[in-house]
């Protein structure tokens, strides 16, 4: 909230919006609600509040068994769109209109006999990671910094995985059919589809600058869900901690 223009009464505003649902509010729609003539200073608080989700969120432990692997979400690049009009679009893996995320859910075994959905494991927490690769170095350099080194880590086959035995406890790799996918790592799946399903229900568009944004949001809420009415104090509590430069850097 320092050096802002807005007051005390928005930013209350904009973070009960955002922690008193499971979705999400674009900012055109909070512009609507708190009845603000301009967008562009709406839309910057809503980043500033989502870098600071983000930023908390690093403090929640990825570790006992992790289930790890990419997910590709819709984006828009908008600065190379002006001049890359002419230019062919790929699809599926490595596409332009696509960001990279690597995504980690950890996991504790499910000593429950009445196992929900027949996963084998239950979910702890979730993190996810725009990356702009997914090279073998882009990996390992991701799990060293949130996973563990006493985690077992689940992955398909991938060839870039096959490296980051050397940094965890544990490395499993399985080769996994498409359709099978679901099984094998159940709950990172689980957390894609519900990151994209939120995305898109929200957002017309989503920035590849600001994507990271929108993950470290649903990551927050989905890893504080048992906070309730907290939810509010907690943001609001990180708002008044975090380092504002690592909040403004990258919007300067």
């Amino acid at each position: 909230m320092q050096a802002s223009k807005l007051s005390f009464r928005y930013w209350f505003i904009a973070m009960h919006l955002l922690t008193g649902t499971k979705k999400t509010f674009s900012a055109l729609e909070l512009q609507r609600q708190i009845e603000h003539k301009f967008y562009e200073p709406i839309w910057y608080m809503l980043q500033k509040l989502r870098t600071t989700m983000g930023l908390r969120d690093r403090n929640y432990p990825i570790n006992k068994i992790v289930e790890l692997d990419e997910g590709f979400f819709e984006s828009v690049d908008t600065e190379k769109e002006k001049d890359d009009k002419d230019e062919i679009k790929k699809r599926g893996r490595g596409s332009q209109k696509q960001s990279t995320v690597m995504v980690m859910a950890s996991t504790i075994h499910d000593f429950n006999t009445r196992k929900k959905y027949n996963k084998p494991t239950k979910f702890r927490y979730v993190r996810m990671l725009a990356v702009d690769d997914l090279k073998g170095e882009t990996v390992v350099q991701r799990v060293k910094e949130n996973i563990s080194t006493d985690s077992v880590v689940k992955t398909d086959n991938y060839r870039s995985y096959s490296r980051i035995k050397d940094n965890v406890w544990r490395h499993i790799a399985q080769q996994v059919k498409p359709k099978e996918a679901g099984k094998v790592l159940p709950w990172v799946h689980t957390m894609i589809s519900n990151a994209k399903r939120t995305l898109l229900g929200a957002h017309h568009m989503v920035s590849k600058k600001y994507v990271q944004n929108y993950l470290d949001e649903f990551c927050y809420k989905v890893n504080r869900r048992y906070f309730g009415e907290e939810l509010f104090d907690r943001l609001l509590i990180a708002c008044a901690t975090i380092n504002y430069k690592e909040i403004v850097k990258d919007y300067r």
